[in-house]
């Protein structure tokens, strides 16, 4: 599980279901933070009024403060101006020192606001840590965690998600699977003489046979698109983990199609992980008012 959460929050039903969803994620002994993010060109549209730009804190931190109370947790508040919202998560995110961001998936909330324009995609790009998307209703039925899902196949970051998902299996008592899709048989990736007489049933039951030999997991495979055979997967379990190469989890979640396109149509809450590990202590210039709330 996760010591150090921060959860995007803007008043709307995505922030809901990212609180509901980071309250299954976090550790017995973990800290929850409400983030509340405004967009700093308002501020510069008024002149960078101190006046409004205090006004827009305390509004801030009395949205955060309300959703606190209704979902009954304890956390910490915080809230910051930024040119973007997601240059803000980011930012904040990482000056918490946080292991996952988590962020709702309602296309009125923040992650539909994350993906409008490139400027907002290019400042969370290197988001410091792993990223949690909560389906849209998520905070009206919120699932315990009975079976724990991992995209599996060989690849190192997939491995990194496999571990993963074994620690929070572990930790919440539920089961834990996973699953390859498999595309393309193998051969055409590596070279070689193409095996004779083999079928897509075959490479399926070789893809099953991989991941039973991993020990305490239950296997699935399928034939088909990566992501829409994922996204079926999805459907079984309570969380699906799985690993990201290259810019950090939002940059994969733009720049990747498996990983974008299970952003929007995955069945369950999804959690994105970097290879690198997360990067600590590090602080950024945005001012930030901090509340905390029993």
């Amino acid at each position: 599980m996760f010591k150090q959460i921060v959860v995007g929050v803007d008043g709307g039903e995505g922030g809901r279901d990212a609180i509901a969803l980071a309250k299954h994620l976090v550790s017995k002994d973990g800290e929850l933070t409400l983030v509340y993010v405004y967009v700093g060109e308002l501020v510069r549209s008024r002149g960078s009024n101190p006046a409004y730009e205090a006004a827009e804190h305390e509004h801030g931190l009395d949205l955060l403060a309300a959703e606190c109370e209704q979902a009954g947790i304890k956390a910490r508040l915080r809230v910051a101006g930024s040119p973007s919202v997601g240059r803000g998560l980011h930012e904040l995110a990482e000056s918490s020192g946080a292991d996952l961001l988590v962020i709702g998936s309602c296309q009125r909330g923040l992650l539909g606001r994350v993906f409008v324009g490139d400027d907002t995609r290019a400042s969370v790009n290197g988001a410091p840590c792993a990223v949690a998307i909560a389906p849209a209703g998520y905070a009206q039925e919120p699932s315990t965690m009975r079976e724990i899902g991992v995209a599996y196949n060989e690849s190192p970051e997939s491995e990194h998600a496999l571990a993963v998902g074994r620690r929070i299996a572990a930790e919440t008592g539920a089961r834990l699977s996973a699953f390859e899709a498999v595309a393309l048989p193998a051969y055409r990736f590596l070279g070689g003489p193409e095996p004779v007489d083999e079928s897509v049933e075959q490479f399926v039951e070789l893809a099953r046979e991989r991941i039973a030999r991993l020990g305490g997991v239950e296997p699935h495979a399928a034939y088909g698109d990566p992501a829409e055979e994922l996204a079926l997967y999805s459907a079984s379990v309570d969380l699906l983990v799985i690993g990201s190469r290259g810019y950090g989890p939002i940059g994969r979640l733009v720049h990747g199609s498996t990983s974008q396109q299970l952003a929007r149509t995955a069945r369950c809450p999804l959690l994105v992980l970097t290879r690198a590990a997360r990067a600590s202590g590090l602080g950024v210039d945005e001012p930030v008012v901090e509340r905390v709330v029993d």
